[in-house]
């Protein structure tokens, strides 16, 4: 190609990142290069990487990829007899008996589907899931991206929608545009913890229909960035609009083993569904996405995911089926990790259970600790999170960084979040890459971290707001 005007018009047409990281990891060389900053290494909670945040693995998850991955470690007698035993399974379902073969299905191991199906039917109390509506993939945006993939026309019609809050994971918005969707936003409640509100839904759709074909909703639940956490009667709420309108529910569901606000629990859409009788629980066409990127597992790198297809046509189902794109092994048998953790009575079920313990109760304090003192802040609200792993707090900035901003072509919102990072090494999310595009600004913030790191985060990130703010006097 001897111009960009020869590259696919979809590429080009994919709205421009932040470029924030590529700052932060332009930073993090200079200092190892030796060059001087006021800070002796950048620390980045703009996404959710705990591992990378210093937070260990869990050990029982790295105890059998590491004897999958290579068997002669059974031969120890530093193991376990669950991890060896786990191990054994998970080779047994590998083609080959090794993680070095392909999957035996395009869509994934056929033990680890019935794992995960059995997992669900566990989670819902009993409503059954079928094995062969299990699709895995490398990581829930992957998934996701079948699916809108498919649901996306291009033979000249209009274009295709798909419904999605605002604020929304910072993922989505790239990902709609490099399948040529378009994204049609429904605001959430801010003062109401970032809610939903049926009028607001209703609104975005009749908008949208004037510019485009809506055919799916998307939904997180527990809330990424946000951390609300939806109640049946919302979720009763979202199912029955999403039936009258026949639009196709897309459900993130990846943080649901994070739930920690008061009396909140996690229910799934799919139980709910199946609750509301067979006039739904028969009809609606529902999509939900899981992942080991969750808060618990935190294996971001490996890149693992799956997603349930429910009420599909199975025309439809055929499709993905033969989608041209094979799950790796490794991701899978995490998965069946995840979903098959030890028992009682097995030799690592305590060790493990603490783990986890420690890790929901850092996740819990970290999001009370950070919510309370940036609501503490001048020019800074904060709602508290109910579950997942970020807080989404509001910045009430002066009209000179505005207007600075404005100068330089930048959301004010990216370049708070870049003077922090040059000035304190502190790398977070702007909220323009949630979908705020106008002038009610944000930040986004990981609180699954080691606590002294987040505390680390917080000083920083306090004094460096009150210098901001004392700066525009």
């Amino acid at each position: 190609m001897s111009s960009v005007q020869e590259v696919n018009p979809r590429v080009r047409g994919i709205r421009d990142p932040v470029n924030l990281q590529s700052l932060a990891a332009q930073i993090s060389q200079q200092i190892a290069q030796g060059e001087q900053k006021a800070f002796t290494k950048v620390i980045d909670l703009s996404s959710c990487d705990p591992h990378r945040t210093g937070l260990p693995p869990i050990s029982f998850v790295r105890q059998v990829l590491s004897l999958c991955c290579y068997p002669e470690l059974l031969k120890e007698d530093s193991f376990p007899l669950d991890v060896k035993q786990k191990t054994q399974k998970l080779l047994e379902a590998c083609n080959g008996g090794s993680i070095g073969s392909y999957s035996s299905s395009t869509v994934g191991l056929p033990p680890i589907q019935r794992s995960v199906a059995e997992f669900l039917t566990r989670r819902d109390g009993g409503i059954n899931s079928n094995p062969e509506d299990i699709i895995f993939s490398s990581g829930s945006q992957k998934t996701l991206a079948m699916m809108i993939h498919l649901l996306s026309r291009e033979d000249g019609q209009t274009e295709t929608g798909v419904l999605a809050p605002l604020p929304c994971p910072h993922t989505l918005p790239m990902l709609l545009d490099e399948v040529g969707v378009k994204l049609v936003p429904y605001r959430l409640t801010e003062e109401r913890g970032w809610a939903v509100d049926l009028e607001e839904l209703h609104r975005a759709l009749m908008t949208a229909r004037r510019q485009c074909d809506p055919r799916a909703i998307y939904i997180s639940n527990p809330g990424n960035p946000t951390g609300h956490v939806q109640d049946r009667e919302t979720i009763e709420k979202m199912i029955h609009f999403a039936a009258s309108e026949r639009l196709v529910l897309l459900v993130e569901e990846v943080y649901q083993d994070s739930v920690f606000g008061q009396d909140k629990e996690f229910l799934s859409y799919k139980k709910v569904l199946f609750e509301m009788g067979v006039s739904y629980s028969e009809t609606v066409e529902m999509v939900s996405f899981h992942s080991i990127s969750t808060a618990t597992m935190g294996e971001c790198g490996l890149r693992g995911g799956y997603m349930e297809l429910i009420n599909l046509d199975p025309a439809v189902k055929k499709i993905l089926f033969q989608y041209p794109s094979s799950a790796s092994i490794l991701p899978q048998l995490a998965i069946e990790i995840m979903v098959n953790p030890p028992a009682p009575g097995d030799a690592s079920y305590e060790k493990y259970t603490q783990e986890i313990l420690v890790r929901a109760e850092t996740l819990s304090q970290n999001a009370g600790r950070a919510c309370k003192l940036l609501n503490a802040l001048p020019g800074m609200s904060c709602q508290p999170a109910m579950g997942g792993v970020f807080l989404y707090p509001h910045l009430h900035l002066p009209a000179e960084i505005i207007e600075e901003a404005k100068m330089l072509r930048l959301s004010a919102d990216v370049l708070y979040c870049r003077r922090l990072l040059e000035e304190e090494g502190i790398c977070l999310g702007p909220g323009c890459e949630n979908g705020h595009n106008d002038e009610n600004f944000h930040i986004r913030l990981c609180v699954l971290a080691p606590p002294a790191v987040l505390e680390d985060v917080l000083t920083h990130l306090c004094s460096f707001h009150r210098r901001l703010l004392n700066g525009s006097d």
